[in-house]
């Protein structure tokens, strides 16, 4: 079966029976959706290191994304009321991605996968040797604008910057907007 690995980012989320003090669990597709866990948001990362050392969040989870297809994920109903924040590649393939993700659950936002992101790295910068084409439809138009840019070539031939190459510094200062940022969405500002 389809496996789902995800992370409790906060040591007070319930655990799973026979889990306790466990926060990284792996479980078939049908399991981790009928889980009922209280968790305010959600954080998908298409890279390992970035899942492993994603910090600590106040009742949220990490997902371990591992690319394309989210078929397993579509059938958690419960995502459908949660924040969900996406953070891939900035790359066509990681705009191709989201644009996907978004196809179940058309509410996720993206983070770190902006140009102002993008320009802050140049000295990290690399090359995509896939490109691959997106619904452009799904994106925001800050995010259309990028994907075609890198698409069209118009910074660079090919150019990627792998997220796990984005500080840490800069996760962290980005996680407390996110969480400021649902927090008074939740309290209705």
């Amino acid at each position: 079966p389809v496996r789902i690995r995800f992370r409790l980012l906060d040591p007070a989320l319930p655990s799973l029976p026979g889990c306790e003090g466990l926060s990284d669990i792996t479980l078939d597709a049908a399991s981790f959706a009928a889980l009922a866990l209280p968790v305010e948001r959600v954080f998908i990362t298409e890279n390992e290191t970035n899942f492993l050392a994603f910090p600590r969040v106040d009742k949220a989870i990490v997902i371990f994304g591992a690319g394309y297809g989210w078929e397993a994920l579509a059938r958690a109903q419960w995502l459908q009321r949660c924040p969900i924040h996406y953070w891939g590649d900035i790359d066509t393939n990681g705009f191709a991605i989201l644009a996907q993700l978004r196809a179940r659950f058309a509410h996720v936002e993206s983070f770190l996968m902006d140009r102002a992101t993008l320009l802050a790295h140049e000295s990290l910068w690399g090359r995509e040797d896939r490109p691959r084409a997106a619904d452009s439809s799904r994106l925001t138009p800050d995010e259309r604008s990028l994907y075609e840019d890198l698409r069209d070539h118009r910074i660079r031939p090919s150019l990627r910057l792998e997220q796990e190459y984005i500080g840490f510094g800069r996760l962290e200062e980005t996680l407390k907007l996110i969480h400021a940022r649902d927090d008074s969405r939740r309290l209705g500002g």
